[in-house]
């Protein structure tokens, strides 16, 4: 039986299913149009209500910046509590829809892909499929009963454990950030208190603010990998409790074991397909920078509206690629969990040629013949025999 890649199961999946990239567009850009749309509004409420008054602008119109500076401090003093407090009561509606959106979405798409490869797996041989299926370490399920519950409850719950994850991210970055901001302030401290002034006149050299940017962007880079993980990992386990809902144990906990389970059983398949599908986003995101440069250029001569409306399709044409890819990378997913591990795993090596017997090398006398008559002492003796 033919071995099967993941990875261009996925391709072939995304473009025999359009339907699954259309529905993840759906429920994604639903939730970007309905963010964009309320700080938007949010924002545009907001300008109105700050006040306004004829010095202000006259302060404004002077084209001085201290002049200015004053003017803005005047209009915005007051209002930043109201503003931060509206946003993070926007940003926490948002994150509910996102969850509720997130898990009716990927609901739907995972249960769709199920029943495509088990559609595919009909025209394989069936006792083969059994066999390597028996035969195989991790728990396939590909032939056994699926239950028809709605997985909507754990899914639910991951997508909250993936909110969750990415908010104690955020406080991350703002403690680290507080933290090298304390170090810097004082060393900075430490260093005036002790250098004093140069003898050159100038003030000496600030030896918190290089030590910030060593500090800062260390741990910046362990928060983000710590946040990529453990979000892989959460999104992962929504494919086994769609896969498996209804299953007894099978909730969010046993959903994220499995997934876990899966990854380390099948770590070189899965690393195959995370790593082509992310080298394609790559290129996508690559492609549209160099693409969207292209009407920024054009900004002097050509209208803003114009530029502007170039900007934005391209910036979605590059969203909706990249969702392509993501749903690319989860059929491939499937595709793993669905499949035995036997006909995912490379050909066996060939086997070694047949090493012929060492052959006996001919004897070497190490003695000297005494009796050889060329060793003997009288003249001529070899010549008279």
């Amino acid at each position: 039986m033919s071995r099967i890649s993941p990875t261009l199961e996925g391709f072939r999946a995304a473009f025999h299913r359009p339907s699954l990239t259309f529905a993840e567009i759906s429920w994604r850009w639903t939730v970007g149009a309905t963010a964009t749309a309320l700080y938007s509004f949010l924002f545009l409420e907001y300008l109105d209500t700050l006040p306004v008054t004829s010095g202000d602008l006259l302060l404004l119109r002077t084209r001085q910046p201290i002049l200015i500076g004053q003017a803005f401090g005047h209009i915005f003093r007051g209002s930043l509590p109201r503003v931060v407090m509206a946003s993070l009561v926007a940003a926490m509606m948002l994150t509910f829809l996102w969850i509720f959106a997130a898990s009716v979405g990927r609901a739907a798409t995972v249960r769709s892909l199920i029943d495509y490869f088990a559609e595919r797996s009909k025209a394989t041989d069936g006792q083969e499929l059994e066999r390597l299926t028996e035969s195989t370490p991790f728990t396939n399920r590909a032939a056994a009963p699926r239950s028809t519950s709605r997985p909507i409850g754990p899914l639910l719950r991951l997508n909250f454990l993936r909110a969750a994850v990415a908010l104690a991210a955020i406080l991350g970055l703002v403690g680290a950030a507080i933290l090298v901001h304390l170090i810097s302030a004082r060393l900075s401290s430490a260093g005036d208190a002790s250098a004093g002034v140069s003898p050159s006149g100038s003030p000496p050299p600030d030896p918190g603010s290089g030590l910030a940017v060593l500090l800062f962007f260390p741990l910046a880079g362990l928060i983000f990998i710590a946040w990529s993980g453990l979000n892989w990992v959460l999104s992962m386990a929504a494919v086994f409790a769609v896969r498996d809902g209804g299953d007894a144990g099978r909730d969010a906990l046993g959903a994220l074991s499995a997934a876990v389970a899966f990854c380390r059983e099948r770590s070189r398949a899965v690393f195959a397909v995370s790593t082509w599908t992310g080298l394609g986003h790559l290129t996508a995101f690559v492609v549209a920078t160099t693409v969207v440069s292209m009407p920024v250029a054009l900004a002097r001569i050509a209208p803003g509206r114009v530029v502007l409306a170039g900007v934005i399709l391209i910036t979605l044409a590059y969203f909706a690629v990249a969702d392509w890819l993501y749903t690319v990378r989860l059929a491939g997913y499937v595709c793993i969990a669905e499949t035995p591990e036997a006909l995912l795993a490379p050909p066996p090596p060939p086997a070694p040629l047949p090493v012929p017997p060492p052959v006996a090398a001919p004897s070497v006398q190490t003695t000297i013949d005494r009796e050889e008559p060329i060793l003997s002492d009288v003249p001529n003796l070899a010549v008279e025999t």
